[in-house]
């Protein structure tokens, strides 16, 4: 049994297809085609668009009238009618079609949606278990990488003098910059915040106090680290060759938050970032200052290494 269906959604649109011829012919030697029987082709076209998307669906609508006018004008010929259609054959065939094609194009594209749905979840799914594999590991002894930069980051920016709210959201971006690929996952970060902090409240059962706290402090925020991690990867990242940046358009937590990451790797003795020499040591490190990172930002490290 699971063979047999295995093997039937893997030849999904030939059996579609196929569904379909057989429809055409049952109508024509059946029932000899009546026109309110053009309903029946919804029922490929719904499943199409369900499983195989938006595309698929919209083809397989075409077919279908396409189908159906050849059947038409081919029993019309034979029967010695003449080959063409009345005007009430016409109106209805035209609105037929139109209205199954509409529904192929809506149902495809609800079920690519939901699937984009699932699979953006699924990733963000795999990055918090990442970050959760972090905090349960036990066979080293020191600190994860992470929180070790989150935990640097946070006193070089009160060192530099930024508030609580912003000490806070730099901490988190800096736990959050290793989960998973950051490439990839930054641009779900909006989304996932406008989907937990509406649509998720909107379509699941009522929720309680707890959880509505829990969902809106998650979205608020991801909202206010996402600009953090992004120009972090921008600048210092993809563009970590570029050593003179210009500083007004980059956010001070996503500065603190490579200081901090290079600062890390010369302490553990990885190799330099971007294997650049200008990150290999703290010296190096200072003459950057007012060129890669905020002089500010430059000092208070030194102090907080030197506290």
């Amino acid at each position: 049994m699971k063979k047999a269906k295995a093997l039937f959604f893997k030849h999904f649109e030939g059996s579609l297809i196929l569904l379909i011829f057989i429809g055409v012919l049952a109508i024509a030697f059946l029932v000899h085609f009546k026109l309110a029987f053009l309903n029946f082709f919804f029922l490929p076209v719904i499943l199409a668009g369900y499983f195989l998307g938006k595309k698929e669906a919209v083809l397989t609508s075409i077919l279908s009238a396409l189908l159906v006018v050849f059947y038409m004008l081919f029993s019309k010929l034979l029967a010695g009618f003449g080959v063409g259609f009345s005007l009430d054959e016409g109106i209805t065939l035209v609105t037929w079609a139109s209205f199954l094609i509409l529904i192929a194009a809506l149902i495809g594209t609800l079920s690519e949606q939901r699937e984009n749905r699932i699979q953006n979840l699924y990733r963000v799914y795999i990055a918090v278990l990442e970050i959760l594999l972090k905090y349960l590991e036990v066979a080293d002894e020191a600190r994860p990488r992470s929180v070790r930069i989150s935990l640097l980051a946070g006193k070089i920016a009160g060192t530099a003098g930024l508030d609580r709210r912003e000490i806070e959201n730099i901490k988190s971006a800096a736990l959050l910059f290793e989960a998973g690929d950051l490439r990839a996952s930054l641009p779900l970060f909006d989304e996932i915040s406008e989907f937990m902090g509406t649509e998720a409240l909107a379509s699941a059962s009522p929720l309680g106090d707890r959880e509505m706290v829990l969902l809106n402090t998650t979205a608020s925020l991801l909202k206010e680290v996402e600009p953090i991690l992004s120009a972090y990867y921008r600048h210092y990242f993809q563009e970590a060759v570029i050593l003179d940046k210009n500083l007004h358009e980059i956010p001070v937590g996503s500065s603190i938050l490579a200081l901090a990451d290079i600062y890390d790797r010369i302490q553990t003795n990885a190799s330099p970032y971007q294997d650049r020499e200008e990150y290999k040591s703290l010296e190096n490190l200072k003459k950057l200052g007012g060129r890669t990172f905020p002089e500010s930002i430059v000092n208070a490290l030194e102090i907080v290494v030197m506290s």
